[in-house]
């Protein structure tokens, strides 16, 4: 299952963000794809505020993981651009991070291929004219029932 929107602006983003935010709230493994600049970071943003967090939000691109704490949630977003060697994650502990509850959103996914869990979901950005084209795609039951619930609310 996959559901697919424009977007256009950095605001829109967020917004769409705060949305997925509704079917983040019990944990999930989401990946984020796509290239520099498309709104991984700002996307992420829109989620962590539309789950209560109000401080800043920054990408991990140079400490490779920033935790974020809300009222007995956790979330974590991940950028792994510049991990040479997924086994580099093996030493950080990242399996720590993935529990039930928690939600860890990931930037450059592929650079932990064998090492990072299956995602629940997976958010594909790319350049379209003044925008964005977001798809949004299950791998999982949990990442299914997330999509069935926003199918309603995210359309093109």
């Amino acid at each position: 299952m996959r559901i697919e929107k424009d977007v256009y602006g950095e605001e829109a983003m967020e917004k769409l963000g705060e949305v997925f935010s509704s079917v983040l709230k019990s944990g999930a493994v989401v990946y984020l794809e796509g290239d520099l600049g498309m709104g991984k970071t700002t996307l992420v943003r829109g989620v962590l505020r539309g789950l209560g967090y109000q401080g800043p939000v920054k990408s991990p691109t140079y400490t490779i993981v920033e935790p974020y704490e809300m009222s007995g949630f956790e979330a974590f977003h991940f950028d792994l651009y510049r991990v040479a060697d997924a086994e580099e994650l093996e030493f950080m502990g990242i399996r720590d991070y993935f529990n039930d509850g928690s939600l860890c959103l990931i930037e450059w996914a592929e650079m932990g291929r064998g090492i990072l869990p299956e995602a629940d979901l997976v958010v594909s950005l790319s350049l379209i004219r003044q925008g964005r084209h977001v798809c949004v795609e299950a791998n999982t039951d949990k990442g299914g029932e997330a999509l069935s619930v926003l199918k309603g609310t995210i359309t093109s």
